[in-house]
């Protein structure tokens, strides 16, 4: 067991989306919560040098930014228009002053059945942008998604298939993401949560729990912390175990706990976190 109380926690805006960026400083200054994960949307709109002005204003440390990739089009236009994209994904994690952009890889095109074709898009893509990344000091994170988005987002599932990808580049520049919402399920997660460990590559750790049934269209379904079947204490001794000591960040995408009150629902990720996540 953990016991660094709040010093490691990060909150994922997505977490408390109902709150603007101004609300999301002040709500996490005064709950204690130093660390902050951002997603390019609500920061692009804010503005992205405001944004990095009002967290350092407020003291917070910003962990990942959310997110680039989506590189597996088979289209050169389109692949190219992707790469654009990520350049600009990277200099705003460097604006904001986060080594951290995680990646969400991208499902099969239209029509498509070759996953193989679309994770070496998705290689050829990193073999372009992590250098651009390294000299920006950013890191890719390669984040797997659970298996039932491999078709319309993320052809990349498994942390082994993370690693593979992560494993053509040095550490420094892409690593993994691990995120119990996706890797629960998995038997071979923890050995290669400490394959990850052994090379320097778990650049991001988030926290969700696993609840059914999944809501319609399954992307807002994330679990509050200890409502699901996740053993989230036992994911982070192996991140830990695996050497990891980075801030862990709560990212819960769900829409009752967007309904309610920021301050309550971030008031109860807290506790939560402190009870079943330390």
């Amino acid at each position: 067991m953990t016991d660094d109380g709040l010093a490691r926690l990060s909150i994922n805006q997505e977490t408390v989306k109902q709150w603007s960026l101004p609300e999301l400083a002040a709500g996490c200054v005064a709950a204690g919560v130093g660390q902050v994960g951002l997603w390019r949307a609500p920061v692009r709109a804010y503005g992205v040098e405001r944004t990095a002005r009002l967290l350092a204003g407020a003291g917070l440390t910003v962990t990942s930014l959310c997110r680039g990739g989506f590189f597996t089009a088979l289209d050169p236009a389109e692949r190219a228009r992707a790469l654009d994209d990520n350049r600009a994904a990277i200099d705003e994690a460097a604006a904001l002053s986060t080594d951290t952009l995680v990646l969400v890889s991208g499902g099969l095109p239209p029509g498509s059945r070759d996953l193989h074709g679309a994770r070496e898009r998705v290689a050829e893509a990193l073999a372009v942008l992590a250098p651009y990344a390294a000299e920006r000091g950013v890191r890719l994170a390669i984040e797997p998604l659970h298996p039932m988005y491999a078709a319309d987002r993320c052809v990349v599932s498994t942390l082994a298939q993370a690693l593979d990808l992560a494993e053509r580049f040095p550490a420094g520049q892409v690593g993994v993401v691990v995120d119990t919402y996706h890797l629960w399920w998995d038997d071979a997660a923890p050995a290669q949560i400490a394959r990850a460990g052994r090379a320097g590559r778990i650049h991001s750790f988030q926290l969700a729990d696993w609840i059914t049934p999944l809501p319609a269209g399954v992307l807002l379904g994330r679990g509050q912390l200890g409502d699901g079947s996740v053993d989230l204490r036992a994911f982070r001794r192996e991140v830990e175990s695996a050497g990891f000591e980075g801030p862990v960040e709560v990212e819960i995408f769900n829409e009752a706990l967007w309904a309610r009150d920021g301050a309550e629902a971030l008031a109860e990720v807290v506790e939560r976190y402190l009870r079943h996540a330390c």
